[in-house]
Formats: C-alpha cells, structure tokens, sequence
C-alpha cells in the first residue's frame, strides 16, 4: 500500500528510485498508514525463512519488523540522555547518564536514514556473507567428482610427506658441514 507521495519532491524522488533498485516494498497495513506507520520489506530473507522488515514511525523511531528477531528494535542514532540522579544510603549522589534514541521527526529524514541504515547493514552483509559462502564451500553433488577430488586429496598428502621426509634427512645431514677459511678446513657442529 503506498502511503507516501514520492513524486514532486527530489529527496522523496530519490529515496523512490533507490528502494525500486533495490526491490524494497512497502507493505502497510491501512492501519498502520492510518498512523502514520510505513513498514517496509525487504527482498532478501532473514531467520525464520521469512522476509527483513523495517518500519517508520510517525512517533519518530525507525525499527527493524518481521518475525526474523526475537524482538524489534529501533535503530535510531543512540545519544547521551539527560543525567539522572541517585540518593545513596551515606548522603552522597550518584550522576548516571545513560544513552537514548534520537527521534527522527521528519518523514524523509527517516527514510533517508533507514535507507542508509538498511544498505549498510543488510545489503552489504548479505553479499559478504554470500561472497564468503560460495568462495569458501563448493557444493558437488556428482560422486565421481568427489572421488577425483579425494583421489587429488591423498596424492597431495603423499607429496607433502615426501617433501617432509626429504627436509628431514637434509636436517639429519647438516651435521657434516665444513667450512675452509683462509686454508684452513673447520666442522661445523
């Protein structure tokens, strides 16, 4: 359901183009667009099987959707909050600081930062986990192929310990070295 006119502003314009690039699609319910609520879902899956949302709200916290986590959390910028405080039992007082989300009051500036949010860290996660994923494993599923490569496997071993053995009766021999200086003849220990 598109809740949103992207059309006649350049900043919305641009937000529009690169969620069709990227395949990202709003999926709100009239409910939610009813409060100002814009969930949008992304192409690619998370745990579960099942499609990463995020959702932008009108409240001004932008958080991640969809039943891939445990629980939603907003992924507004964190900030220092206002000091608290405490009254210990001794008279003395305690000043805690402790960090709050930024609330993003303006409709583009939260689509612009969920954008830059989402390609950062699932995009780009994605592909370097699909980059690590087909360059570290590779998949056979013919049996002659495996046989080859274990075949390829033991001949390679075999190398290995020929190559150590041969290092080792070089180490063995080392003891025999002599060295002439100056007409001299010298073992070396």
């Amino acid at each position: 359901m598109k809740t949103i006119n992207y059309f006649g502003d350049s900043r919305y314009e641009k937000i529009w183009e690169q969620m069709q690039l990227l395949g990202i699609q709003d999926v709100s319910s009239r409910t939610q667009a009813k409060n100002g609520t814009v969930i949008w879902r992304l192409p690619m899956k998370g745990r579960g099987n099942t499609h990463i949302e995020y959702g932008s709200f009108a409240s001004g916290y932008v958080r991640n959707q969809g039943n891939q986590h445990h629980s939603n959390w907003q992924i507004n910028r964190r900030v220092n909050g206002e000091p608290q405080y405490f009254k210990l039992s001794n008279g003395d007082y305690r000043k805690y600081v402790g960090k709050v989300c930024k609330t993003i009051p303006i409709e583009i500036d939260r689509l612009e930062y969920m954008m830059k949010y989402v390609i950062k860290n699932e995009f780009i996660k994605c592909a370097n986990y699909n980059n690590l994923r087909t360059t570290k494993y590779v998949y056979i599923d013919n049996s002659e192929e495996i046989e080859n490569l274990q075949n390829k496997l033991d001949l390679a071993k075999q190398n290995v310990e020929f190559h150590e053995a041969r290092a080792n009766e070089y180490r063995n021999n080392i003891n025999d070295v002599t060295v002439i200086i100056d007409g001299h003849k010298y073992k070396l220990i």
